[in-house]
């Protein structure tokens, strides 16, 4: 089995460990609630399980910053959605796009809590939330609950079972990392 994955932690891991750590960790939290693909549990994991006694305040900065990149994806879809348009073609996002909206339509509020805490690409119903003029207090509060539930769980089970957890996700990361591989293919070709 090719190794992607082990060598990938690793690098994490020394990244958790890096004294900017924290800074990184808020880019990438608000970048991924509005364009950019890598969620930022990848990050706040390995910082989690690197310093436990950090991972609240870790999941608080993860939650703050993704919904303030939140903010900034429903400003996208407000002021800008006809620019945005071809790259969501582009990214093979339009059925999530479409989606998002017949959900936001029915379901408003939920919606967005829900893929606050889902592997479910936010970004894509932070830009719907915008396009569509979902109020914008509902769209921050079921943010913060989705988004904060979703992170303080990461960061409560990765620290909490830190030391007990470790030497078996090193073991077996690269199984995992192949298995989700798998299962997103499985999905995208289940979808389309």
């Amino acid at each position: 089995m090719i190794r992607v994955f082990s060598r990938m932690y690793e690098q994490t891991l020394r990244w958790a460990a890096h004294r900017y750590a924290p800074r990184y960790l808020a880019v990438l939290s608000f970048a991924e609630s509005s364009f950019f693909p890598i969620p930022p549990d990848v990050m706040l994991a390995p910082m989690a399980l690197a310093r436990p006694n950090r991972a609240l305040h870790f999941a608080a900065l993860t939650t703050v910053f993704s919904v303030l990149g939140g903010l900034f994806g429903y400003l996208i879809g407000y002021f800008a959605i006809e620019l945005v348009m071809p790259l969501i073609v582009q990214f093979g996002q339009l059925g999530a796009y479409e989606q998002a909206q017949d959900w936001f339509m029915e379901y408003g509020f939920w919606v967005v809590l829900i893929a606050g805490f889902s592997p479910i690409p936010y970004k894509v119903f932070t830009i719907a939330a915008g396009a569509l003029i979902l109020p914008v207090i509902p769209f921050v509060l079921a943010s913060l609950v989705g988004r904060g539930g979703r992170f303080f769980l990461v960061a409560l089970l990765v620290g909490w079972g830190g030391p007990r957890v470790e030497p078996l996700l090193k073991r077996y990361i690269d199984w995992l990392g192949w298995g989700t591989v798998i299962l997103l293919i499985a999905a995208y070709f289940y979808l389309r």
